[in-house]
């Protein structure tokens, strides 16, 4: 069977950190024949340790759209450029697996989704933490209704002091926004998913910029206050047509001492769920918890049968997403991630935003 044929669009960080080493996992299945950034040196960089023999590189992407040979585009740039691309490469016939988050705006998201109908080519968008074993899990029980009806969710996506201090994630221009459109976004996906509930209501959010100034501490060393022009923390709360609620928390910075980034706290008639451990060390589960025999019951997965030095294979959320994404497109079958879904995740940042900005609650 002949291999898929790849192009990248967009060759900074998360390319080097997320698709070079997933893709790299299906090489059997597909090839990178096409590199494209505005940087040509850094394009030419990826092409030379991870493309195809001969692999081209582009300066402009709508160059890269001409080669009729290209069947699928990753689009891995900043925020607000996904959308034309993304479009503009369903129109020239490619797949596309668009990076989180789908666009900065519900007008943009929608425009997507109406491109991938109109072409009838595949879309999905970047939520790989849905790959991860917690999450997993916890769609497993929802799914079989062990919680019952889902009515509360807490979306946790908070740092300490951990802002981003590269590329351009302070820039709301490029951007679109802060933690909110940048960690708070797989929080909200995998909220949405779990409860299979994409009907929003209303939405009321709240937004701070008060520790632009206050850079000690971080991981990533220290920022230029007078470039971070993005908010370091928001907040929303979310009511369901179904009555359902989620408050969601997104932070880069912020003084607490417990922090969660891309889990869930899930609450139902029949039981309640809670992501803990570290979601990006491989040490993430979930505890789940209930009354049994008129007694108060956790459950937590048993450590019975792990030995040091060894890890299951083949477990990164990367891998396992790019595996779904080129077998969807081979197979011809939905990827796990749709388009529509993310298109609500992007109407509810876009209205917490908007709640913050007019001190108003958002109906949608």
């Amino acid at each position: 069977m002949a291999k898929l044929r790849a192009g990248i669009i967009g060759c900074g960080g998360i390319a080097q950190q997320k698709h070079m080493g997933a893709l790299a996992t299906v090489a059997d299945k597909v090839e990178i024949v096409a590199f494209c950034d505005i940087i040509e040196e850094r394009a030419a960089a990826l092409a030379s340790k991870h493309g195809a023999e001969g692999a081209k590189v582009y300066v402009d992407y709508r160059n890269l759209l001409e080669d009729q040979s290209i069947d699928v585009v990753y689009v891995l740039t900043p925020n607000v450029s996904h959308a034309q691309i993304t479009i503009d490469a369903l129109e020239a016939g490619k797949h596309v697996m668009c990076e989180k988050p789908m666009a900065i705006n519900s007008a943009e998201a929608r425009q997507m989704v109406e491109a991938a109908e109109r072409t009838g080519k595949k879309l999905t968008i970047g939520y790989q933490n849905r790959f991860r074993k917690d999450s997993q899990t916890l769609f497993a029980a929802c799914h079989n209704g062990d919680l019952g009806d889902i009515y509360f969710a807490k979306a946790h996506a908070v740092r300490r002091r951990a802002v981003p201090t590269w590329g351009v994630f302070q820039d709301k221009e490029k951007q679109g926004g802060g933690p909110l459109i940048d960690i708070g976004t797989h929080a909200l996906d995998l909220a949405l998913w779990t409860m299979n509930n994409y009907k929003p209501k209303q939405v009321s959010g709240t937004v701070f910029h008060k520790l632009k100034d206050k850079f000690e501490g971080n991981q990533f060393g220290p920022w230029d206050p007078a470039t971070f022009n993005v908010e370091d923390s928001a907040f929303g709360f979310i009511k369901m047509e179904n009555g359902a609620t989620i408050y969601l928390e997104a932070a880069w910075a912020l003084n607490m001492i417990n922090t969660k980034e891309a889990q869930l706290t899930l609450c139902g008639t029949e039981a309640g769920a809670e992501m803990l451990g570290n979601a990006y060390t491989g040490s993430g589960y979930v505890a789940f918890n209930s009354v049994q025999l008129g007694q108060q019951v956790q459950t937590e997965p048993s450590k019975a049968g792990e030995i040091a030095y060894f890890q299951r294979a083949g477990t990164d959320p990367g891998a396992l997403e790019a595996k779904q994404w080129i077998e969807a497109i081979l197979e011809d079958k939905e990827p796990l991630v749709k388009p529509e879904q993310a298109l609500v995740v992007t109407q509810i940042l876009e209205a917490i935003y908007l709640s913050a900005e007019t001190g108003k609650t958002i109906e949608l």
